[in-house]
């Protein structure tokens, strides 16, 4: 019961920064439906990676009034719900994974969602710089040109240890 009061007293001394923040996770996204979750009796839910489950989770969080979502950069798994996300007018932060990975207690990707999500609607996560429009494409294609030198340059070395 002490514990009870001890979470009661953080919520009422912290300043809520982003009160309708969702929060997102890779592999089979496990979605946070805002601080309340009023729109709904179950505030978190999972969505495959299916081009239809990411729109499925993207209007999930416009009607649960959700407009800033947190999401971990963990490999390329956030860039096609980052992207769908961004489109529809959300505000989107992605986080390094490292600034939130130390904290105990977080033993899933239930619980990490619930916690990346009021640590956001705090504002004590730090947005990553992702770059917009052209830059964005820009960048995409200097990576894969990177890529495929790289493939090109192993492939060659093989060829030439036959």
């Amino acid at each position: 019961m002490g514990r009870n009061k001890s979470k009661d007293k953080d919520r009422r001394t912290m300043l809520v920064v982003h009160p309708n923040a969702g929060r997102d996770r890779r592999r089979g996204h496990h979605a946070h439906g805002g601080r309340d979750a009023d729109c709904t009796p179950e505030p978190v839910r999972s969505f495959g990676t299916f081009t239809t489950d990411l729109h499925r989770l993207v209007d999930w969080f416009a009607e649960c009034g959700v407009n800033t979502v947190v999401m971990e950069s963990t490999s390329v798994y956030w860039i096609p719900i980052f992207e769908l996300l961004d489109a529809r007018g959300f505000a989107v932060f992605l986080v390094n994974a490292r600034d939130a990975k130390h904290v105990p207690g977080r033993k899933t990707d239930i619980s990490d969602a619930q916690w990346l999500q009021r640590l956001h609607s705090f504002g004590l996560l730090r947005a990553s710089f992702r770059p917009k429009g052209q830059i964005a494409e820009l960048r995409a294609y200097v990576r894969q040109r990177e890529r495929l030198l790289e493939y090109g340059r192993l492939i060659s070395n093989t060829c030439r240890r036959r």
